[in-house]
């Protein structure tokens, strides 16, 4: 199974370059997903790329940042504010980025508008 998720593209940058290696989320997929296809929200509104996931790291907020720290591709601040209200959160590992060649238009392409967080696809 794959899912499209919206990530910011300064992250989308960082994944890319190589700086972030994980993939922060408040709620995660109930079913068994494989395969991210990364929709870049405003200003690029393009589905760029894919991967694969890793593992995806479930824990109470002290100790994921602390096993994550090194491949957040974020700051401590940054990593408590998206965090805040939560008692625990996930970490997607990122495995096998593949940048695609020619960015693709969600609407066309998929058939889908922008998801707030992400979308089950085919």
């Amino acid at each position: 199974m794959r899912v499209l998720l919206s990530i910011k593209p300064e992250f989308v940058k960082k994944i890319i370059s190589g700086e972030k290696k994980v993939e922060f989320r408040r709620k995660i997929f109930k079913r068994n997903v494989r395969i991210i296809v990364v929709y870049a929200s405003y200003p690029w509104k393009s589905v760029i790329g894919e991967f694969v996931i890793e593992d995806i790291i479930k824990s109470n907020l002290q100790r994921l940042w602390e096993i994550t720290k090194h491949e957040a591709g974020i700051d401590e601040k940054f990593f408590w504010q998206y965090f805040a209200g939560k008692d625990y959160g996930y970490a997607i590992k990122i495995k096998d980025f593949l940048l695609y060649k020619k960015k693709l238009d969600i609407e066309k392409h998929f058939g889908l508008k922008p998801p707030q967080s992400y979308v089950y696809i085919l």
